[in-house]
């Protein structure tokens, strides 16, 4: 039976979580000692079990104030499957059901309500919260109240009116995975949180990649994406519906799975093709940022953003629908100059909110437009974005991630280039079309500038200008670079011309044109005709047998489809993967398998384990592959014999062996925690490798790139380490130090050395 006084036990009863993750635990501590919270965590953190837990906890009703129907209905699914009495109140629901949801709220049959803010001050729902204890009330995409925040709501701003009409003031607590400093400061007043206990434990979602393409053609780009992960679920963002039905439909009819969202499809249709989506029914969404929010679907491999968003914030929480499995998946942004040129246009056409002043709607347009500025840079920084992401939340990181297309190259290298002779050309065009009363979009400028014998050009008499072909050399998509440059940085501005945008010089044209200013941007470098790249195939080496992965898949989704419930909510793929690895062969080792609580286990124990005994009986060579220590059995030896993770490691060194693949060292460190059956921090494990092997000299840090990649050396095949040359998702060459089985096993036999003087640190 479930000790409701035990958060431990709360989290594994229900949850089927034997540890907390960073930041929970602190935060659950304060609310269950009485005190206002902000969490800000990142996507896939577990900011919801900050609240379920104490709401499990406490004697009377949680309400989660929650601002998508889908995301209440995902949250509100899993709790019930998880043996959580939940329930949503929302426009989704009949009358009818609406007030069956009261009636049963009223005689005590809930511990957690999810509710739309805007259903908070009716008075059916004023009744209800008056005539119940209200333990706390929990506010989930808190940024939303903010008006300096990318999904301001308005009706986020009652939530103070509602507590003010309560017998009493609960506990509130608020979770948001992306707010900058201003926005943090504005969701504490905003809600009137009471010396809160603030916590934000990083942005960093390790598992992402991230990567920026200029393309010349982005469909093929993104077709090529989509092809790569063919049997995975993925988005597509776009800026406009124009943009998500031209590019869906191509989809459709090369031939992918595809389906759309956005506003101007009816309610019926966004429903039926968010919940095909969901149901694994289509494996591509393309859609605008109308869809996604409330999207807890756990297996997203890809998000493309087929424009650039508006804002990093955008960016950040649109990108992290992927991967919220813990697998790794890709984030990746087909940029383009003309981007820059819509976003100003919504921008400057969007802010109509009738409860703000003029002043106050100029302030947030200027912001807006900062914003801009910012994304627009992360598209053209020649740096690790994972870096500049983290920044502009104000975090630090000390090193490049080798996780992005800035550290990898994976679209190729790039260099600082003196464009100010070209920008010159370029606003020089625009000047001489002025002395002649005449404007154009940049489509026409650049066919000035190339020297085309357009049909606009004969039409004008284009080309008797004097700036006619003087960039006759160089490419439309450099011109068309510049141009969009130039427009993001405030050189010139697009103007409505009747039914069309055309290009004006602005005050800061004069730096450019008559100061001489020094402009610099980034470009592809060009490599040598003669240089080819030989294409290699990346290996895929995975800790957890693939065939048994698939037949758990297709157990869960026979048991999904008789509940007519997402995959995901019956199980994750992580807990998949979980039970590959340790192939509980009854229903009680059963409740080792991460994420999987009592309630799981006894609505889907049997299926799951009726499987794994299966393929351990067709396969029985598959159950030596790694050992299996319960989840917990470390912390349970710390707790009593003080015993570290590496002194562990180093106790059982004589258990590890090398396996047949030629591995990463992030890959070496992850077989070790899995053959030894535990947890622990394998970063600080890899580290230490890493730091022995180029003390030894059987690695070294690589100074010419200066990012701190590694190479090997001369004593490198002593220790079987060997460098190959591969192949990036794009087609680009780069190199990688890998660990055949050799390699793996000099590592096990130097493991204790490797560690020891660690372990007495």
């Amino acid at each position: 039976m479930t000790d409701f006084h035990n958060k431990y036990s709360v989290l594994q009863d229900f949850f089927g979580h034997s540890q907390f993750r960073n930041g929970q635990e602190q935060i659950i501590d304060s609310i269950l000692a009485g005190r206002d919270c902000l969490g800000v965590m990142p996507t896939g953190a577990g900011k919801s079990m900050c609240y379920q837990i104490p709401a499990l906890m406490f004697d009377g009703i949680t309400i989660v104030v929650s601002p998508l129907i889908s995301l209440m209905k995902d949250q509100v699914n899993s709790l019930i499957q998880s043996g959580v009495r939940a329930a949503y109140l929302n426009s989704s629901l009949t009358a009818a059901q609406y007030e069956m949801a009261i009636s049963n709220a009223a005689r005590g049959m809930y511990k957690i309500i999810y509710v739309a803010p805007e259903r908070l001050m009716t008075g059916s729902f004023l009744s209800l919260a008056s005539s119940v204890k209200i333990s706390m009330l929990a506010v989930d995409e808190a940024h939303c109240v903010s008006q300096w925040g990318q999904d301001f709501r308005p009706s986020y701003m009652k939530i103070p009116e509602f507590l003010g009409k309560l017998p009493y003031r609960p506990i509130v607590s608020a979770f948001t995975a992306t707010a900058t400093a201003e926005v943090k400061a504005d969701i504490i007043k905003m809600l009137e949180l009471r010396d809160p206990f603030t916590i934000t434990t990083g942005f960093d979602r390790k598992n992402l990649y991230f990567g920026v393409s200029h393309p010349h053609d982005k469909y093929s780009e993104a077709v090529r994406i989509v092809e790569k992960y063919k049997d995975n679920c993925g988005i597509i963002y776009c800026s406009t519906r124009k943009n998500v039905e031209s590019v869906c439909e191509k989809l459709c009819a090369d031939g992918y799975n595809a389906s759309r969202y956005h506003a101007g499809l009816s309610d019926e249709e966004r429903r039926k093709n968010q919940d095909d989506f969901i149901f694994d029914r289509v494996q591509v969404m393309v859609a605008t940022n109308a869809f996604g929010m409330g999207i807890d679907k756990s297996n997203v491999s890809y998000v493309i953003h087929y424009n650039m968003p508006k804002n990093i914030e955008s960016y950040y929480q649109e990108a992290g629908r992927a991967g919220r499995d813990g697998n790794e998946a890709k984030c990746i942004l087909l940029y383009s100059g003309q981007d820059v040129a819509t976003n100003k246009f919504l921008i400057n056409n969007s802010h109509d909110n009738p409860d703000l002043d003029d002043d106050t709607l100029e302030m947030i347009r200027k912001r807006d437009l900062m914003r801009l500025k910012k994304m627009t840079d992360y598209c053209n920084t020649n740096g690790c974005l994972r870096e500049f992401i983290l920044g502009y939340f104000g975090e630090k990181q000390d090193k490049p991630c080798q996780n992005c297309s800035g550290c990898l190259g994976d679209f190729g290298e790039t260099e600082e280039v003196d464009v100010s002779v070209d920008c010159q050309k370029v606003l020089s065009c625009i000047y001489r079309l002025h002395q002649r009363n005449l404007s154009f979009g940049a489509g026409v400028i650049a066919q000035i500038l190339k020297g085309s014998d357009s049909e606009k050009v004969k039409r004008f008499d284009l080309s008797t200008l004097s700036t006619y072909g003087i960039m006759k050399d160089s490419t439309q998509v450099y011109i068309r670079r510049l141009i969009a440059f130039l427009e993001a940085d405030d050189y010139i501005t697009q103007t409505s011309h009747g039914d069309f945008s055309v290009l004006t010089l602005t005050r800061r044209s004069a730096e450019i044109l008559m100061d001489k200013k020094t402009i610099t941007i980034r470009l592809p470098k060009k490599k040598p005709k003669s240089e080819t790249v030989t294409k290699i195939g990346r290996d895929e080496v995975t800790t957890f047998d693939k065939e048994l992965f698939g037949r758990l898949r297709a157990v869960r989704s026979k048991l999904a489809t008789q509940a007519s419930l997402p995959a995901y909510i019956i199980l994750t793929d992580a807990s998949l993967r979980d039970m590959c690895i340790k192939l509980p062969k009854t229903q009680t080792e059963l409740l080792n398998i991460s994420g999987v609580g009592k309630s799981k286990q006894e609505r889907y124990g049997r299926y799951f384990v009726a499987e794994i005994q299966k393929y351990l009986k067709e396969n029985p060579d598959a159950a030596s592959g790694y050992k299996y220590i319960p989840e917990g059995y470390l912390q349970k030896q710390n707790a009593v014999g003080g015993q570290s993770t590496k002194e562990y490691i180093i106790a059982h060194a004589g258990e590890l062996s090398g396996k047949e693949q030629d591995m990463t060292l992030s890959e070496v460190c992850d077989s070790i925690f899995y053959q030894l059956g535990t947890d622990g921090d394998i970063r600080s494990i890899k580290l230490a490798i890493k730091e022995w092997l180029i003390g030894e000299n059987y690695l070294a840090k690589d100074g010419a790139n200066g990012r701190g990649f590694l190479e090997t050396t001369i004593l490198s095949p002593e220790a079987g380490i060997i460098e190959r040359e591969k192949i990036s998702q794009l087609g680009n060459s780069y190199k990688t130090i890998l660990f055949p089985k050799q390699a793996q096993e000099f590592i096990f036999d130097n493991i204790e050395e490797i560690l020891s003087k660690d372990a007495q640190n």
